[in-house]
Parts: C-alpha cells; structure tokens; sequence
C-alpha cells in the first residue's frame, strides 16, 4: 500500500511539473481580484428569482439572447446557428435565419441593411435593396461569423468580421444606439466561444469594445485589452455605452459625449458572480445577468498562474464547475443596486446569460437550457 500511494504521490508530481513547465500556449496572467467577501455583503439582500415563465421550451438548445421586434414578437440565437422568431408568448416558433455559425447577441437597428464592404451570405440585389423591405434590421453579433445584419427576409450581411488587422474570435453582443451607430464586443481575439473557460483562466486582456458607423462601414476599437468583453449596453442619451468584462467581475463605461468623451472609467465594480449579458430597457435601469457565483479557488487562484495552469490541464470534468444559480441585478444609471433577483434552488432557470425588458416583462436567455424563460419586472424598477 505505501509503495502504491508513493506511485501515485509521484504520478501526481509529475504531471504536476509537466502542467507548469511544458511549453504550452496557455500564458495565465497573474492578477489580485477585488475581495470576494466585500461583494458577497454588498448583494447579500436579494429576492426570490423562481416563479418564472419558460418559453419555447424543447424548441433548440442555448437561447443566448432575446430581443423584440416593433410588432412584439420575440427572436432567439440557438447554438445550432439558427435564429428563429416567436409570438409575444413563445408560440409559433419559425427560422427566421441561419447564420452557420453561434449567434449571441441580438440588437434591432431602424431602417435598411447597413452598408458593408465585406461579402455577405444573402443575395447580392437583396443586400443592395432589401432594406427599404422592412422598418427594422436585425443586427447580432455571431460568436463564429462576426458582426452581421439580418433583413426583413431573413437574407444577411457580414458587417465587420475583425478589426485594426485582428479578426473577431468571439463576437459576443451587441447594442444600437438612438444615432444608429452600433456598439459591440468581441470577447476574445485569441480564443472561439468554445474555449471561453481557457479565455477566462488565462486573464489575458484579449477582449475589445468596437464600434460599427452603418454609414461608412467603418469598425473602430474603442477599448482594448478587456478580460473578457461580454455584454454592451447605450446608455440614456447616447451619452456612453458600457461593456461587461467578465473576467475582472465589473462594468466598464466608455464616454460617447461630453468633456469626457473619448475616456472609460469603472461603472460598478468588484460584482459578486461572472457577469454576462447587459440592457438598458430606457426606463432607468441597466439589466445584468450573472452566469454564475465567483469561485472561490479560481479568487485564490488568480494571483497563482502556474495554479491556474495545472488547472486549466485538467480534464474539463475535474475543473471547477459554475453553480446552478440564476442571478439578474437592475442597477440604475449611478450604479446603485435597484433590483437584486437570484434563485439558488434545484430547478433555478440558469445559466443566465441576458435579461431584455419589454413592457412589464424580462426576458432571460441562456447559453445552455432548453427554453428562454419570462418574469415580470419588479416593483422597484418600474
């Protein structure tokens, strides 16, 4: 028996050693995380999340991102690359398009098809007209494809599919602001949206914020170096649009006008779990979704790269796990927590990974279940 744990002390050892010192593209980044207690008590007060509505459930799996037309019906991205379109209820589910690829974020812009010189996947004379088809356009950031534009027929446009010479790796969400210009994030230039676990372990700032001008097809990086860049929400009066950075537990803010213009600052730090998705619903308040509790091994880990290495070489099943917890936060435009919503139970609807309001609903989506689910919004917030 001694001989036997001595092998496997050994065993373990060595693999160990191999982790940390073979030559590996993996580069974790070390990196002092804000005191995970202090968020803990800052969201300790919360109200039961349960009680929601599921929607469209068993149509497809992962409806990441729920957005609403001017006629009220609702659309979903599924991680089998379609899109497809609902009644205000989740009936009548038909593919409103198929982009071939992981579509997430999901925005309506007013008016045609914005121009692009990238090739898009539609008929060229319906990328040249279909616009004047319809009042609305579908804009969504494809985790695969990039930045595309979807007309009323379904027929798409590739807007941007990289940047300043870097292509997009993961297109994750995007936002229409009041002027038309269109904001949106690419999560990471170096890892796809199948590795986003290795993207967040690395902390390595390959995440961007980028804007798209509809009227010159020109695409501008506002904000580089982000951990993770993740969900992107316009603020009241266009003034400034904030991005999730998932990986620092925080919301960056980037000014759009003002004396400020041109600069960020930190909206709201130091969140209690992995932020995602993000929405301004023009009534006050900023909707985020919370994918997951922070970790307290990946917390202590962070400042430990060759821990985050061994880690990130264990087979996926061994890594730590995101909790079963479903968790959304209205914040008003200084930052200040208005709604506190989580559910922690056996049936929770989670992974949260986008909350939209229309009239006096939210709609979740989520990167993983069956359905997109619907609560109303709560008193504190109307």
């Amino acid at each position: 028996m001694k001989k036997l744990l001595t092998l496997a002390v050994l065993a373990v050892a060595g693999w160990a050693a191999y982790a940390v010192f073979w030559p590996s593209s993996f580069e974790p980044q070390a990196w002092d995380p804000p005191p995970l207690a202090d968020a803990e008590a800052a969201f300790d007060d919360s109200s039961d999340l349960s009680g929601e509505t599921r929607m469209a459930h068993g149509v497809a799996e992962g409806p990441e991102d729920v957005a609403s037309d001017a006629q009220g019906r609702l659309y979903a991205g599924y991680a089998d690359g379609t899109i497809r379109r609902f009644d205000a209820d989740g009936g009548d589910s038909e593919v409103f398009a198929t982009t071939n690829g992981r579509p997430l974020g999901l925005a309506f812009a007013e008016g045609p098809v914005p121009r692009s010189d990238e090739a898009g996947s539609g008929d060229d004379d319906d990328s040249e007209d279909g616009g004047d088809r319809a009042d609305q356009t579908l804009i969504v950031a494809d985790a695969d494809k990039g930045l595309l534009a979807i007309d009323a027929e379904g027929d798409i446009t590739v807007l941007a599919s990289g940047a300043d010479g870097t292509p997009f790796a993961f297109t994750n969400d995007v936002d229409v602001a009041d002027n038309g210009q269109i904001y949106f994030s690419d999560a990471s230039s170096r890892y796809g949206q199948s590795d986003y676990r290795t993207d967040l372990l690395e902390h390595g700032g390959h995440g961007r914020l980028l804007k798209y001008d509809p009227d010159t097809g020109r695409t501008t990086v506002l904000l580089g170096g982000l951990q993770f860049a993740n969900g992107v929400a316009v603020g009241p009066d266009d003034a400034y649009v904030l991005v999730v950075e998932t990986g620092s537990y925080r919301i960056c803010r980037y000014w759009l006008t003002g004396d400020r213009a041109g600069q960020s600052d930190i909206f709201i730090n130091n969140l209690p779990g992995f932020p995602d998705g993000l929405s301004f619903d023009g009534e006050g308040t900023f909707w985020l979704a919370l994918f997951a509790p922070r970790d307290p091994l990946l917390d202590f880990a962070a400042d430990k790269p060759w821990l985050r290495a061994i880690v990130h070489d264990l087979p996926r099943e061994l890594q730590p796990q995101p909790a079963h917890v479903g968790h959304v936060v209205g914040l008003d435009t200084d930052a200040r927590v208005i709604a506190n919503l989580r559910d922690a139970g056996e049936r929770a609807f989670a992974p949260i990974t986008s909350v939209e309001r229309v009239g006096d609903s939210l709609y979740l989506g989520s990167l993983t279940a069956p359905a997109f689910a619907r609560i109303r919004v709560p008193d504190a917030a109307r």
